[in-house]
Parts: structure tokens; C-alpha cells; sequence
């Protein structure tokens, strides 16, 4: 084991996370909001200091292997996630730290779940960096460190940190250089969010609401400034979300071969044709469903559209309270949880690339009963998936249910209803945010218990990392000094 680069990459992750606080606290020196003053300023303070230390740790050799590559990304999210939550609790605005950690962790992990009930009471220092962590975590917080840090020596080894943070089955390098290709990400990605805001701006949203809403959507998270999230704003407004929330959960890869002016291959990707004909046919199902509920088939298309976009990219967003459609709409919203948006993206859930794996690899199977001496492989745009990749998506389904059945068990303990328990931990899970009944699109988690809090909050760093990394982080096998 490295230790010296494990604590090394770490010391510099922590090290740009008091940097990136540094517009909150510039928010509360121009409010006078003087509780959040000193909770980011000790915050970063001790963020700068300690990030200094660990990374003068020079390692002898840069190295990253691919169990250090997932030691890495699994203890910067904890980490950062520990030391995100301290302005909350410094400020006193979230008085009980197990309650700072869950909303930190929700936003990193783009989940959105919240266990405030009255958001607009909060700083707008806090709400900013509420909203930020969201954007930092929707594209990579480790994906950010590369996009910004000085030329490595390590090379290609650091892919290993790409891929252990980037979500789907398979993770591709838009160029020779893993710098380049966090770097093109990420200039994708804050000019997605700069024509956004500006969209938004030109349909009278105040600023602050738009650079936040904008944060959410990007990283398809879900934390709102207003306690009626996004239900407050006018169809426009909506609808600019609405759409911008589908492109956010579409994988990045695409808008490359965009700019590279390659739209055949963009119109033959099997993710994407799926993922598109999902939202059109959910849209359309529930549309037609609650329209007598919403006084016209328009106005049923329109909420409908924009919460099949927020729930299938699982940002959580919410136009009207779907917690009261008829069961068949509540039903499709629940499904579309567990599907996700694109792998690539910023979305999370199981990803559409895994459900294409799942249906094809499961077809394949069924003809090999039929007929025995049949070998047929799983293809996808023409490309050969290798089996190590589909013994992957097997494995990683197998561990998610195990995962899925043992939360819910535990939160049983809390004795609320099976709705609220089941999707608690589906939303959580899948980094989607709002469930039905108690934790719906009107509602909070903060009835949990604590050790129902931590549960999610593990529930969600587990989908938003994949499962893998964190399994490893506490496995003994990891830290045994004979491996």
C-alpha cells in the first residue's frame, strides 16, 4: 500500500475544498451574516492547513494503483463530506452534526434528500454552499482535482481515479491524457450551467436563484432555496429546468462527438435512444393519467414532463407534489428511480447502459437453453461487451439488492410506514432525493433516527461511488499488510 500518495491526493482534495468554500464566505461578509463568517472561516482555516500538511507528503512513487485509486476517491468523499458539514454546525443553523453530515452527504452525492423544514430560513451562505456541493459532486469532486491540478507524473495511472468516482459499467477517455479529458469535461459542463442560469435570469428568476437552481440541476441534485422547490416558479421557469435537467443526465461523451460535428454516432448510441424513448413514454403515460387531476391534458403533459426528467435523472426537483397522482403515475416515478439517467452523466440510479447490459445479457441466456451450442455475445453499438464488464454489472446488481433489503430492515426499527421506508432508502440509494408519503416531494427526513440518518447517508455515498470503492475502503483484506 502507498500510504504517502493515498494521503498525499487526499491532503490536496481537502486542500481545494476550503478554496472552493471561500465564495460562502464572501456571501456572508456581504449579508453580515456574522454565525456563518466564522463557520467558514474556521472551516477553511483548518481545511487550508490540514490540506497543506498532507500534501507536502511527497510520495517516492506516484504510482496509483487500482486499489489506492478507490481508497482515494472513497476517503476524500467521506472526508470531504465530515468536513463540508462543519460550516452548518459551526453556524449553529443545523444544531445536531449527524443531521450537518446527512444534508452535506446529500449534497455531494447529488441525492437532494434534506432534513430541513423550513429551507428559506437558512443563510444564504449556507444555501449557496448547499447548493454548490451539489455541483461539485454532480460531474466529480476528484474529477474537479484533475481538471485543475498542475502536470503529474502519475500519468495514466490517474484514470484509476476517474474510474473509480465516474459512474457506469465502463468509463472512456475523450483524449490521451486524462487531464484533457477532465478538462473538456468540465468546460462542457460550467457552460451547460452558464446558458442555464442565463436562460433562467431571462425568465425573471432573481440571480441567487438561478446560480443555485442551475447548481442543482447541473449535478442533478435536487436542494432548492424556496420550501416548495421548484413549484413557486412559472412554466417557463419550469420547463428550462425541465429540459435542462434530461441533458444533464445524458453522457457526456455525447456532447463531445457533438462538437466533433459526429451526429451519426450520436443518434446510433443505445443509451441514449433509450434513454430518450423512456421519458417520452413515461411523460405520455402519466400525462395522460393525471390529467383530469390537473384541469387539462397540457397541464398533466407539462408536470409530468418535468418530473419524469427530475425523477429518471434523479435530480428530485419537484413541480407539484406527485406524492397525490393516482398510484399507476406514483408507480412509473418509483421504476424510473431505480433506471437512472445515462452512465457518463451526472444522474444517478442503476444507469440505462446497466439496463441495457441486463436485458441483453438476460436474452442471451434464454437462447442459450433454447439451444445449447449457441454462443452469442452482448453488443452495444456494434461494439462487443466483455464479459468482465458484464460479470461487473451482475456483481454490482447483486451487492445493490443486498444493500437495498438490509437498509430497509434496519429503518424498519423507525416503525414509519413501507412507503416511506421502501423509497427512503430506493431515493437515497439512488441518489434521487424525494420519496412518497413522509420523505415526498412536500416532506423531510428529519424524523429519521440517527442511526437511520447514517444509514442513508451510507445508502447514499454507496450509489453515488458505485458500492465498489466504499466496500473496499472497509474491507480488512484492503488495509492487510500482506496484500
Amino acid at each position: 500500500m502507498n500510504y504517502r500518495v493515498l494521503l498525499n491526493y487526499i491532503g490536496k482534495v481537502i486542500l481545494v475544498e476550503g478554496l472552493v468554500m471561500i465564495p460562502a464566505l464572501l456571501i456572508a461578509f456581504a449579508k453580515s451574516q456574522h454565525n456563518c463568517i466564522f463557520a467558514f472561516g474556521v472551516t477553511i482555516g483548518a481545511l487550508i492547513i490540514l490540506g497543506l500538511g498532507l500534501s507536502l507528503i511527497k510520495p517516492k512513487n506516484q504510482e496509483i494503483k487500482i486499489r489506492e485509486g478507490f481508497l482515494i476517491v472513497a476517503g476524500c468523499w467521506i472526508l470531504l463530506s465530515l468536513f463540508g458539514a462543519l460550516p452548518f454546525f459551526l453556524s449553529r443553523e443545523i444544531p445536531n452534526y449527524i443531521d450537518c453530515i446527512f444534508e452535506t452527504v446529500s449534497g455531494f452525492t447529488t441525492t437532494g434528500a434534506t432534513i430541513l423544514t423550513n429551507i428559506e430560513v437558512m443563510s444564504s451562505s449556507l444555501l449557496y454552499w448547499r447548493s454548490f456541493t451539489h455541483w461539485l459532486g454532480g460531474m466529480g469532486i476528484l474529477v474537479f482535482f484533475l481538471a485543475i491540478m498542475p502536470k503529474s507524473k502519475a500519468g495514466g495511472s490517474l484514470f484509476r481515479l476517474m474510474k473509480a468516482e465516474s459512474p457506469g459499467p465502463e468509463v472512456g477517455k475523450l483524449s490521451s491524457k486524462i487531464k484533457n479529458t477532465a478538462r473538456t469535461l468540465y468546460i462542457i459542463y460550467i457552460v451547460m450551467t452558464i446558458i442555464e442560469i442565463i436562460l433562467l435570469l431571462c425568465g425573471g428568476m432573481p440571480l441567487f436563484d438561478s446560480v443555485t437552481t442551475s447548481f442543482g440541476t447541473a449535478g442533478t441534485g435536487g436542494f432548492a432555496v424556496k420550501n416548495d422547490s421548484i413549484m413557486g416558479y412559472n412554466s417557463y421557469l419550469q420547463m428550462v429546468v425541465g429540459v435542462f435537467m434530461v441533458l444533464f443526465g445524458i453522457n457526456f461523451n455525447i456532447y463531445h462527438l457533438i462538437l466533433l460535428k459526429d451526429i451519426v454516432n450520436v443518434w446510433k448510441n443505445q443509451e441514449l435512444r433509450l434513454y430518450l424513448g423512456i421519458i417520452f413514454a413515461s411523460t405520455l403515460a402519466i400525462a395522460v393519467n393525471i390529467s383530469s387531476q390537473m384541469g387539462s391534458f397540457a397541464k398533466g403533459l407539462q408536470h409530468g414532463f418535468f418530473q419524469v426528467s427530475s425523477i429518471i435523472t434523479t435530480t428530485g426537483f419537484a413541480s407539484y407534489n406527485f406524492d397525490a397522482w393516482p398510484m399507476f403515475s406514483r408507480c412509473i416515478l418509483v421504476f424510473l428511480m431505480f433506471i437512472g439517467a445515462c452512465a457518463g452523466s451526472t444522474g444517478g440510479g442503476v444507469k440505462v447502459a446497466r439496463v441495457i447490459i441486463l436485458l441483453k445479457s438476460a436474452r442471451n441466456t434464454l437462447q442459450k437453453i433454447r439451444h445449447p451450442k449457441s454462443v452469442k455475445a452482448v453488443m452495444i453499438d456494434k461494439h462487443r461487451t466483455e464479459d468482465t464488464v458484464i460479470s461487473e454489472v451482475n456483481a454490482f446488481m447483486t451487492v445493490y439488492c443486498i444493500i437495498a433489503i438490509v437498509s430497509m430492515l434496519i429503518l424498519s426499527i423507525d416503525n414509519f410506514s413501507f412507503e416511506s421506508t421502501t423509497t427512503a432508502v430506493i431515493a437515497c440509494l439512488n441518489n434521487v432525493g424525494p420519496g412518497l408519503d413522509m420523505v415526498g416531494p412536500v416532506g423531510s427526513y428529519s424524523a429519521f433516527s440517527w442511526w437511520g440518518k447514517i444509514v442513508l447517508s451510507a445508502d447514499m455515498l454507496l450509489g453515488r461511488l458505485e458500492i465498489f470503492p466504499l466496500i473496499i475502503l472497509f474491507s480488512p483484506v484492503t488495509w492487510s499488510k500482506n496484500k
